[in-house]
């Protein structure tokens, strides 16, 4: 177009009327298209907006069992496996490590909108894949099978996933693909890689319960980079020092934030006893040494946590069979095989100085 080619040829930082227009053509957008869906009947609630939502993105191999399906991919390539996919699309996959989670966080959905029919703030789960979309047919089959409200889909054919994780304000991604997930950690998003418990076990399906480690996971690696390279004795000393100085945040704390506000709209209607969100800080620190920091940390955020286990060395994976989270973050896969083989669906979170030392 005749004039295209103006203008100084560099790109500028938008300006602040730039992005108020950009907001306000996004608001019209969303109002246009709620316009035209209100005057649609259905009984289905609709996905909330990305910006009231909060966000929970899973991969396919996440949501579902695709172990047999991957292995084809990997020794047949991919036309074969996408063959595959299509000639089995009426076979309905079996759940895979992030299935209950998800299951809990729709009750979680369920339970907010009888107490909020008009609030979005509640969890919208996106099926993240690099899927081919041909192979979506069999997902979506497998998604109304099991009653699963997931409207919307990204399937990204092969490519990258984080570039669709930021435009969908992503809050917490899951995969079982550790590079998606190193990537995404390093993009700024909350992310893990999802690990299958060597055992069934019964979840409950009346209370999402998560279990977090503490360091690198809800706070930074810098009180885990003191143990790694000085020594217990040296990091107990730091604690104690640095008793009254919160920690920085780690990777998982706005997941654990986005928690907590929908626990307090329970509270806010009196159900702290029947509160279907249930939070645990499960940590190898010891109490008497080190863990006055962790709890003084999340008073200063004004965060709560349920229920808090200082372990003090011990192995996680008892623990955790006692309380059978639908998901359990922690930094370091030792902690993530121990939780597996105890059956407890672990999630690593790739972050911090446990990396450098688990691959040395």
């Amino acid at each position: 177009a005749p004039g295209a080619m103006s203008g100084s040829g560099s790109e500028e930082p938008e300006s602040s009327q730039a992005a108020e227009d950009r907001q306000q053509e996004a608001d019209q957008d969303w109002a246009a298209a709620k316009a035209f869906y209100e005057n649609v009947v259905t009984q289905r609630a609709r996905p909330p907006k990305p910006q009231n939502a909060i966000t929970v993105a899973v991969s396919s191999r996440a949501l579902f069992n695709l172990v047999e399906e991957q292995k084809i991919y990997e020794e047949h390539g991919l036309e074969k496996y996408v063959e595959y996919q299509q000639n089995n699309e009426n076979v309905i996959l079996k759940p895979g490590p992030a299935f209950y989670f998800v299951k809990a966080l729709e009750h979680v959905n369920a339970r907010l909108l009888e107490l909020y029919p008009d609030d979005e703030e509640r969890f919208d789960i996106v099926l993240m894949t690099n899927n081919h979309a041909q192979v979506g047919v069999r997902l979506i089959n497998s998604i109304n099978h099991y009653g699963l409200t997931i409207e919307r889909f990204c399937m990204t054919g092969g490519e990258s996933p984080v570039g669709y994780l930021t435009a969908y304000l992503t809050n917490l991604y899951l995969s079982a693909d550790s590079d998606k997930v190193q990537e995404a950690i390093e993009a700024g998003i909350a992310s893990a890689t999802m690990f299958t418990a060597n055992k069934d076990v019964v979840y409950s399906d009346t209370q999402l319960r998560v279990a977090f480690d503490g360091d690198a996971v809800i706070f930074s690696d810098e009180s885990e980079q003191i143990f790694k390279e000085q020594g217990l004795d040296r990091f107990f000393e730091h604690e104690q020092l640095n008793e009254n100085k919160p920690l920085a945040q780690g990777p998982l704390k706005g997941f654990l934030e986005d928690l907590g506000k929908l626990q307090k709209k329970f509270y806010a209607r009196n159900e702290r006893l029947n509160c279907p969100i249930r939070t645990y800080l499960v940590t190898a620190r010891s109490a008497a040494s080190s863990g006055a920091r962790v709890l003084k940390t999340l008073r200063s955020w004004g965060l709560e946590i349920d229920e808090a286990l200082f372990l003090a060395g011990a192995p996680k994976g008892p623990v955790l069979v006692k309380i059978r989270p639908h998901i359990f973050f922690d930094d370091q896969m030792y902690h993530i095989e121990g939780a597996q083989k105890f059956g407890t669906t672990a999630a690593h979170v790739p972050y911090g100085i446990a990396q450098k030392y688990s691959k040395s």
